[in-house]
């Protein structure tokens, strides 16, 4: 396996996981890479590394350039596994390479490897010449760990941005002018929902930060990176930070015998009636990291669940776990379901709560609604949301 030049004397180093399916419960039907980058200059210098699996990807393409005991620094953006995962080999190629971090990175990587490795801690600001370049960090804590940073090259006007602009997306190119954009915002777009979504405030002080640099070329952590539609991605970014919503509304169901989804249907009539763009989502078929990808900009999130044991759903109950961990309280939601006994659709208000968001309406049904039933549902709903 060979490196890839990128740049002047710049490679990329990285893997390609064309098999991974499931990356911390979000669907990745696209697989994924996981990108390093290697700098040729007077100190050797990679950027991250790889998932452990594939640290022999990683050694392979860098010994296509130089040996591995060469390196000089190992900038470290990010702690998590599929970003250090390979620090360990490199540092048995050569035991003295520098591991340049922020603080909170110099202490996960302690805490996590339990190696005294030497490091140089960096802080927003501070800058680190590397021969013909240098190297600048902007530290960006909590997008999405407290670790995170930037590293930018202003000779070449190249920012290394870490989980920021990326997709989980395999592809033998590397740069958004090689792959179909539809796609890639697609793939962008749920990258931001199930993974950055609950920091979107500090992705605003984030890209505040980055709106102070000449970009050319934006080098990520996952996917392929951006030379020709920097501009979009950056928009696409402060668009979905700013919690911003359309006229939009998803419907999240599950149903035992269809009196749950006779309800959801009538609810999307009242929405139709409006004029709403309207998704839904039978849980039985729909994946929880795609519907959290239609949310990102949906004015209204309606679940329903039949009562089951005197609870809801299994599968609702999950999607609401994945939702409250990922969610910023800007939607109003909508609670529905049937039941024969002990109803507890109000089990789904609470994660509402927790979610902060407003809660328009709460529409209980025993046993089967009938046609009168569902389009006095209808016509509620309707006087809910004109």
């Amino acid at each position: 396996m060979k490196a890839i030049k990128i740049s002047d004397n710049i490679y990329w180093v990285g893997a390609i996981d064309w098999d991974v399916r499931n990356f911390h419960g979000y669907l990745t039907q696209r697989g994924t890479t996981y990108n390093a980058y290697l700098i040729i200059d007077k100190k050797i210098t990679l950027i991250d590394t790889v998932k452990p699996v594939f640290t022999d990807q990683l050694i392979e393409r860098i010994s296509s350039v130089i040996d591995p005991g060469k390196i000089d620094f190992l900038v470290s953006n990010h702690v998590e596994m599929d970003h250090s995962g390979a620090i360990p080999a490199i540092m048995k190629y050569n035991p003295g390479v520098e591991i340049i971090t922020c603080p909170n990175g110099e202490k996960g990587l302690r805490t996590h490897y339990k190696k005294e490795w030497r490091f140089n801690v960096v802080n927003t600001g501070d800058s680190i010449t590397i021969g013909d370049r240098s190297l600048q960090f902007v530290l960006t804590p909590m997008v999405h760990w407290p670790d995170n940073m930037l590293t930018y090259i202003p000779e070449q006007k190249i920012l290394f941005s870490n989980d920021a602009f990326g997709q989980h997306y395999a592809s033998s190119g590397r740069f958004d002018d090689e792959c179909p954009l539809d796609v890639i915002m697609e793939e962008a777009k749920k990258y931001y929902a199930n993974i950055v979504l609950p920091y979107s405030k500090q992705v605003q002080k984030a890209l505040s930060e980055a709106s102070k640099l000449d970009i050319e070329m934006i080098a990520t952590s996952h996917g392929v990176g951006w030379k020709k539609n920097i501009e979009k991605i950056l928009s696409k970014y402060e668009e979905w930070s700013s919690n911003k919503t359309i006229k939009k509304v998803v419907i999240i169901y599950d149903t035992m015998w269809k009196s749950t989804e006779k309800i959801a249907y009538a609810i999307h009539d009242a929405f139709e009636s409006q004029d709403y763009q309207i998704v839904m989502n039978n849980l039985q078929h729909n994946h929880i990291s795609d519907i959290m990808t239609e949310l990102i900009d949906a004015e209204y999130i309606c679940v329903g669940s039949p009562t089951l044991n005197k609870n809801i759903m299994p599968s609702i109950a999950g999607f609401l776990t994945y939702l409250n961990g990922l969610a910023s309280g800007n939607k109003k939601a909508i609670s529905f379901g049937s039941y024969g006994w002990g109803e507890q659709i109000k089990k789904i208000d609470e994660y509402f709560k927790n979610t902060g968001f407003e809660i328009i309406e709460s529409v209980k049904h025993k046993y089967i609604p009938g046609s009168e039933d569902l389009l006095r549902i209808k016509n509620n709903i309707i006087e809910k949301i004109k």
